[in-house]
């Protein structure tokens, strides 16, 4: 006859139960909130939309929807893993959320791994509705595995590039402080970042620092791929793994929870 044990066993759930039950929530959270939506969706939509369809920007020739798509998907990039989850996060922080957080089992690391996994959920989101809106607008982008391979891989350190920057500011920073900070710098990349106005349009004496930044590589290595049909870019890669590297160690060991 089989005994049953009714006797308790705490303990943590594994790791990745953990981060995949958060990463849940905040999807749930981001899809939820109207300002969120703004920011990641209807902004770069209008963008697309606007500098494809009139003659606001010299693009040196080339189609207008060729050159903003990429630039506006980067935008996305920024805009989801950036922006939008350094206000969230910092909020959540002087709100107790994190407070709360720190007090389970999940870790710094676990907790940002489930908020990049969220951000790469809402961005997959965000590649389908604006690629269908630049293929309405004429965009015909570059098709081969290796365009998609690259794509990929450029989204993915991306993200990780701009969540690590995210959480760096929102888990040192007054809530306050995160929200005028990450909206001003969200303006000033969008303006020299190459993504409505092209890089060579700057003074020559700036354009290494403005190639060297984050959203300068994501978007120069997206249009090298999507409408140049260049192979991998390694110098965007390597701009941005650094990136996402620096930011997301420094993040790891100084995000406080409080």
């Amino acid at each position: 006859m089989t005994t049953l044990d009714f006797a308790p066993a705490p303990g943590a759930a594994p790791l990745h139960r953990m981060v995949l039950a958060q990463a849940g929530a905040e999807i749930r959270s981001m899809l939820r909130n109207g300002e969120q939506l703004l920011l990641t969706m209807i902004i770069p939509v209008l963008l697309l939309v606007g500098f494809s369809a009139a003659p606001l920007v010299d693009v040196g020739g080339g189609s207008r929807v060729d050159f903003m798509t990429p630039g506006v998907l980067a935008l996305a990039v920024m805009s989801t893993a950036f922006t939008g989850q350094a206000i969230a996060t910092g909020f959540e922080r002087r709100y107790g959320v994190l407070k709360r957080l720190g007090a389970t089992p999940l870790s710094r690391t676990g907790l940002m791994l489930a908020k990049t996994l969220a951000v790469v959920a809402v961005e997959i989101i965000q590649v389908v509705v604006l690629s269908g809106v630049a293929i309405a607008l004429g965009w015909r982008p570059a098709s081969s595995p290796l365009a998609v391979v690259s794509l990929i891989l450029l989204i993915l350190l991306g993200t990780a590039a701009f969540s690590g920057l995210g959480l760096l500011m929102a888990g040192t920073l007054r809530a306050e402080a995160t929200l005028a900070g990450a909206n001003l710098v969200y303006l000033v990349l969008l303006g020299c970042g190459g993504v409505v106005f092209p890089l060579s349009k700057f003074p020559e004496s700036v354009r290494p620092v403005l190639e060297a930044l984050p959203i300068s590589a994501l978007t120069g290595g997206l249009r090298s791929v999507l409408t140049d049909g260049a192979g991998l870019p390694l110098a965007a890669v390597a701009i941005l793994a650094a990136w996402a590297a620096v930011s997301l160690f420094i993040t790891s060991r100084t995000f406080r929870w409080e």
